[in-house]
């Protein structure tokens, strides 16, 4: 039994398919193939059931699944340990980020505690909707990443930092049009979205199809970081974080509707078989760091 079969399995058994498994790897799907019936014969039991050449978790994988995990993690571990007693870390972390304003993230906080404490370490950072966000975790392409979601995504580690709430905020115009309307009025004002699958779009939908309703967007944003900027200009209504729409209104920029709220989390997300490597090791620590004052406040 070695390290690289075990790797093989809880990649293959996480993303459940052997393409993006081998993709996730470096290797071809045979190589894959043979590293997992390796792993079978020395335990003696089958992990995947095969039908028509796909591979799905059997009950002795799933019951395995866990420990094979938690195996990965500490051979990560014991290389961040012997890592850190060769000398400092060095190398690239990519981190991937929702779109949101830097000091909601604090990003700024994040710089300059990995710049004092590992300074051969270069972080980049990568803007993506949530669901890329999870997805490139999950198959290796980022290190880690910030995410805003209901609940925490499967098959990932999750650190939640902080709870966020979404506020409904409208131009004064539009403010006027469903002043004694409800949710079917307010569906159909124009609407700024978020794109495919990023939190800003998948908490507006959630919001209206619990009413049976979709909005009618009229612009999709990239940018949901400065989105009140639109709704002052009146471009359209928009969920924003309670924060600045309270700003925004008390400002009377614009109008906050209601007391509806979509309620979310901001969280730390990696991938398990990664947990105990050495950059990952060390970025977690920074972001128990810096979030230790605010979690979940």
């Amino acid at each position: 039994m070695e390290i690289y079969q075990i790797r093989a399995f809880v990649k293959v058994a996480r993303l459940g398919n052997l393409t993006r498994a081998a993709e996730a790897l470096s290797l071809t799907q045979p190589a894959v193939t043979g590293q997992i019936k390796a792993l079978e014969q020395s335990l003696g039991v089958a992990l995947f059931e095969r039908n028509g050449g796909r591979l799905t978790l059997a009950k002795a994988g799933e019951a395995l699944l866990p420990t094979a995990e938690a195996l990965l993690a500490l051979g990560n571990q014991l290389k961040s340990e012997a890592q850190g007693l060769q000398g400092e870390l060095h190398g690239v972390l990519d981190l991937g980020i929702p779109s949101e304003r830097p000091d909601f993230l604090r990003l700024g906080e994040l710089a300059a505690v990995v710049t004092q404490r590992l300074p051969l370490i270069e972080l980049k950072t990568h803007v993506l909707p949530a669901t890329q966000l999870t997805e490139q975790v999950t198959t290796g392409r980022l290190a880690a990443a910030l995410v805003v979601a209901t609940r925490p995504p499967l098959g990932l580690q999750w650190m939640p930092l902080r709870s966020v709430q979404y506020r409904i905020a409208l131009p004064h115009a539009q403010a006027d049009a469903v002043r004694h309307g409800g949710w079917r009025e307010l569906a159909q004002l124009p609407w700024l979205d978020g794109p495919a699958g990023s939190h800003a779009h998948l908490l507006l939908r959630d919001m209206f199809e619990r009413h049976g309703l979709a909005p009618r967007v009229a612009m999709q944003n990239d940018d949901h970081a400065n989105l009140d900027a639109l709704v002052r200009a009146g471009a359209g209504c928009a969920l924003l974080r309670e924060e600045i729409a309270m700003a925004g209104a008390a400002a009377n920029d614009f109008v906050v509707w209601g007391t509806a709220r979509a309620d979310a989390t901001l969280g730390f997300v990696l991938a398990p078989d990664r947990a105990g490597e050495p950059l990952l090791v060390a970025l977690e620590s920074v972001m128990q760091k810096i979030w230790l004052r605010g979690a979940l406040a």
